[in-house]
């Protein structure tokens, strides 16, 4: 038997119902009311964050006749999204910058992280850093920088919040309490931080070996934004990660591994180097290291938000 609204017609489907406005609304105000109700407003259906491997856009980037400029790693177009994006919070590029030539950058983000994959050059920012190949490199939001290469040129790898932050229409701070200024992470310094912990103990529910990356202003958190993570993960020859899943998706560097590969949701992703990869938010996922010399992987995860969120959910299958 059908439900009977006031004047006899059946009743909608509170599931079926659109937004609501006021009756009679009395102001512009009322006016841009909307109302909805617990049966249809939470059945939004997202597109997926779609699991991938960018070995395109590193080749072009790393061609050699390959011009100056930004190679995205785009998925917005599978996520619905308005601009470019590699995760719905994320988005990762190749920056090429051609021998004695500068390029620009000017994010809309509350940072920038970068790794250097190869040549040498300077940023000119608030202050200037040379930096070489292996090197990490962060600059606050709303800082201006200007990358210019040396005799070889060079190519470097940065991740960015912008998708985070043009969801909800912010700019950056002028300030940030966030950072103090730039961040520099010598290749030399990184290499010895990953010898102390390849000399220490682990403990059992210790998920590989890996240096995380700070800085002064959050070093409570332990991370380098308040949003983002930053890891350089390593896995001997012969090793693999225990399978695990966390809240967070993750943009993932193939920096170095012979006869490496992760298994994503179940799909083999054989690595290239210098490809990136993208792990889905809550997917099951695992690293394996078949080759005779050390892995090597640089991830990035909006891991800060589910931290501060109490969501990040992390467990190994």
């Amino acid at each position: 038997m059908s439900e009977l609204g006031d004047a006899g017609a059946a009743a909608p489907r509170m599931a079926a119902m659109g937004p609501q406005q006021g009756t009679e609304p009395r102001s512009a105000a009322e006016g841009r009311a909307r109302y909805f109700n617990s049966a249809n407003a939470f059945n939004i259906k997202l597109a997926p964050v779609p699991a991938a491997t960018f070995v395109q856009s590193a080749a072009q980037a790393l061609h050699a006749q390959a011009a100056t400029g930004w190679y995205a790693c785009d998925q917005s177009q599978a996520l619905g999204m308005g601009g470019p994006a590699t995760t719905p919070l994320m988005l990762a590029r190749y920056a090429r910058i051609a021998a004695g030539e500068s390029l620009e950058a000017d994010f809309v983000a509350s940072g920038s992280i970068w790794y250097v994959i190869s040549g040498a050059g300077k940023s000119e920012g608030a202050q200037v850093l040379e930096w070489a190949a292996g090197d990490v490199l962060f600059y606050p939001g709303a800082e201006k920088v200007l990358l210019t290469a040396g005799a070889t040129g060079a190519v470097l790898w940065v991740v960015t919040d912008e998708p985070l932050l043009a969801f909800d229409g912010l700019v950056p701070a002028p300030a940030s309490a966030s950072c103090l200024g730039a961040v520099h992470y010598p290749a030399q310094e990184i290499a010895r931080q990953l010898q102390r912990i390849e000399q220490a103990v682990p403990e059992d529910a210790t998920s590989g070996r890996a240096v995380v990356f700070s800085h002064e202003a959050l070093q409570a958190g332990r991370n380098i934004l308040p949003v983002l993570t930053l890891s350089l993960n390593t896995l001997p020859p012969g090793d693999a990660q225990r399978a695990h899943r966390h809240n967070s998706a993750a943009i993932t560097l193939i920096v170095d591994g012979d006869n490496c590969h992760s298994m994503v949701g179940g799909v083999r992703c054989e690595w290239e180097r210098w490809a990136t990869m993208v792990t889905p938010p809550g997917s099951e996922h695992s690293h394996h290291n078949a080759g005779g010399r050390r892995a090597e992987f640089l991830i990035v995860q909006d891991g800060g938000l589910h931290y501060h969120a109490r969501t990040m959910a992390f467990a190994f299958a």
